[in-house]
């Protein structure tokens, strides 16, 4: 289950409900997005007081921007992390795709899928001891995960799923519309890249999807995502809301059972309100699903 840190609303009061919600309810992880130039909660910050504030479930950036942000300080922000939920993170990394955000954290938006890759390998090195550079101590404090946490990558085309095979465990794609033909293609895409690596270990298989249930849900979820897309104008934000059709509690579980079918390994849930009413329509929903665990 994803906070709704994306939509304005989440205070304080909101967050411990939506945290303390999703560690006693049926879910695996509690995640969160990065945006800069948007009025969205800062997800480093957001998921530390989650990781104080939840016993159970993993703790997922998804994702985190690495491009934008130098290594060695990402690093550290994850091993704390990681010591925070006492082991519990699992670190979801890609290039973002939102210029705007890059330019305000003074990074290049150019050159960035290299960077992806020389940055993971480094952030592997310093989450092993090694120091960033010569007669430098080691970046810490160790992650209680040894070699540090899982990683999944942000990945969605072929040349980048091709170098994610290279170092990813897994892969979080993302449904629009949540749509089964759409997550089956991109699985697809996943497990051939990790069988044309020739890597031995199956990819984990992660999609997501946005979605909203209860009382004004359809035009609630559309306007959510026209804003939230309206960067890249608003033509195609239009043309990606009108595509999202998860509204009501049938759809919602037809499409997880969909995806379950597919044999994804977790379902990362979007939700389009603050409210944590919301939380309780999605446990009930998820209660009526068939072949999830």
């Amino acid at each position: 289950m994803t906070l709704p840190s994306m939509v304005p609303g989440l205070d304080r009061k909101a967050i411990l409900s939506w945290c303390r919600g999703i560690d006693s309810g049926p879910f695996a992880s509690l995640a969160c997005g990065e945006r800069i130039t948007y009025p969205n909660t800062e997800m480093r910050a957001l998921l530390a007081a989650a990781a104080a504030l939840t016993e159970r479930v993993r703790i997922v950036p998804t994702l985190y921007v690495l491009p934008m942000h130098p290594t060695a300080i990402v690093a550290k922000e994850v091993a704390s992390l990681d010591v925070l939920s006492n082991g519990r993170v699992t670190l979801t990394v890609g290039v973002g795709g939102r210029e705007h955000d890059y330019r305000a954290a003074e990074k290049p938006f150019a050159g960035r899928f290299r960077r992806l890759d020389q940055q993971v390998a480094l952030l592997r090195r310093l989450w092993a001891g090694e120091p960033p550079f010569a007669g430098a101590d080691p970046v810490g404090p160790p992650p209680v995960q040894k070699g540090g946490p899982p990683l999944w990558a942000g990945a969605m085309g072929p040349k980048s799923l091709r170098r994610a095979a290279g170092w990813a465990d897994g892969v979080a794609g993302f449904s629009t519309a949540g749509d089964a033909a759409e997550v089956a293609s991109a699985f697809g895409l996943v497990c051939a890249a990790w069988q044309e690596a020739g890597v031995a270990r199956a990819p984990r298989l992660v999609t997501g999807f946005w979605y909203a249930l209860g009382p004004g849900a359809e035009e609630r979820l559309h306007g959510y995502v026209f804003d939230y897309l309206r960067l890249f104008g608003d033509g195609p934000a239009r043309a990606m809301a009108t595509r999202c059709r998860i509204s009501s509690a049938e759809r919602f579980r037809d499409c997880v059972e969909a995806i379950a079918a597919l044999g994804a390994d977790e379902l990362i849930l979007v939700p389009t309100t603050a409210d944590p009413a919301e939380l309780d329509r999605t446990v009930d929903a998820l209660a009526g699903c068939k072949g999830i665990g």
